[in-house]
């Protein structure tokens, strides 16, 4: 982090987060330096470090821009600009107005999360893997060897991987945080100093959408990471690099050997044929939704091509099957920040580091929501010697 400061200006990451509200605010030089009453040629001495600001310029800024003068003043460089890199040509249009939103939305809470780091003197979890070629075999050839690659040096083996968020950021080391993503909008990917690879899913789609976006983005970090990536849906006909990630995603979630011997078994269990609760059973098995494994099976040549839209055409509900087969998906909790952010903002608020209020606004919660989750993230369900369920408060387990 840098703090250093000139004798007549002030810090470097003062002078670079009122330049960055600024833009995000989406005001002028001219227009900010009116309401200050300088000039211009002053309002850019200010967001370069040249010229000091004072206390009362700090306010008003703090209440122009919408920020708290405490994060404007916060000693570490904010990661460097999100919104510069994602304008690169990867909004549809400069009045794409909620995917803009989006973009702040995780920008603010990266920033949070360096703030956290910063606190608590700790270091980013994960294994970070190098940037790997896929020019070597074509999309989907690339798309499956990497994905193959990977679960082995993750130790995943060929089973169906029901906890991938937490994998994705505890081993592998990507900051996943759901957002108020447009409707059409899947996800986002950029790679960030000092976070690293930095992950937005569309808080909005259903569990299954979200964990095929994870795997869709991580094949983007995996190959191609210092380009920023904007995932729509129902885009036409996609381009190489989207192939490869789409190919990734199911080799990763339904690896070959594993989506092959289940398909076998269950298709035994119910007399040699591969009927509809066949692939309603695999599809809960590795948390995907039955379109996609139908997909995946029709790729595989286990299931003749173009089934699931036969499938659909017969008016097919795979919600309504799977109750009747009693099977309860699998708990989602939609938590819209990293467990590691949550994690660092709970130790701070225990160890009187921060106050109530600063946990409550770090977790973007109201002070009523961030005591719940407080109590959710200090005790654990377990069972007690007589064999009934208890919760355990970890902190007065702590000796």
């Amino acid at each position: 982090m840098d703090t250093t400061v000139d004798e007549h200006g002030t810090t470097e990451a003062l002078a670079t987060r009122i330049r960055d509200a600024r833009e995000s605010a989406k005001l002028t030089q001219a227009q900010v330096a009116a309401e200050l009453g300088v000039s211009r040629p002053t309002l850019i001495a200010m967001e370069k470090g040249t010229r000091a600001i004072t206390p009362l310029e700090l306010v008003k800024l703090a209440r122009l821009y919408g920020r708290d003068v405490a994060n404007l003043l916060r000693p570490s460089q904010p990661p460097a600009s999100i919104r510069a890199k994602f304008r690169t040509g990867l909004m549809t249009s400069p009045n794409d107005t909620e995917l803009d939103e989006a973009v702040d939305e995780l920008e603010h809470f990266a920033d949070n999360y360096v703030d956290l780091l910063r606190r608590s003197q700790s270091r980013l979890p994960g294994r970070p893997p190098a940037v790997r070629p896929t020019d070597y075999l074509g999309p989907q050839g690339a798309g499956e060897a990497l994905a193959t690659e990977e679960r082995n040096r993750l130790g995943l083996g060929d089973g169906p991987l029901q906890w991938l968020r937490e994998v994705l950021e505890v081993e592998v080391g990507l900051r996943i945080f759901l957002l108020d993503l447009p409707s059409k909008v899947a996800g986002v990917f950029i790679n960030v100093e000092p976070l690293g690879g930095c992950i937005g899913v569309n808080r909005n789609h259903p569990p299954q959408r979200r964990r095929w976006t994870m795997a869709h983005e991580y094949a983007h970090y995996l190959a191609s990471r210092d380009r920023p990536e904007v995932t729509r849906l129902g885009s036409g006909r996609l381009n190489d690099s989207e192939r490869f990630a789409e190919a990734f995603a199911a080799n990763f979630l339904m690896p070959r050997n594993g989506v092959v011997r289940r398909f076998h078994e269950l298709k035994q269990d119910s007399g040699g044929k591969a009927t509809p609760t066949t692939l309603i059973q695999l599809a809960h098995t590795y948390r995907v939704s039955v379109q996609a494994l139908c997909l995946r099976l029709e790729t595989l040549d286990l299931i003749k091509h173009g089934t699931w839209d036969r499938l659909k055409n017969h008016n097919f509900q795979p919600r309504a099957a799977a109750d009747m087969l009693n099977l309860v998906p699998v708990p989602d909790s939609g938590e819209p920040l990293p467990y590691h952010y949550r994690t660092l903002a709970t130790q701070l608020y225990v160890d009187g580091d921060i106050t109530e209020t600063q946990f409550a606004q770090y977790l973007d919660m109201s002070v009523v929501e961030a005591r719940k989750e407080f109590h959710k993230l200090t005790s654990t369900s377990d069972v007690g010697e007589d064999g009934q369920p208890q919760i355990v408060d970890l902190l007065d387990s702590v000796e």
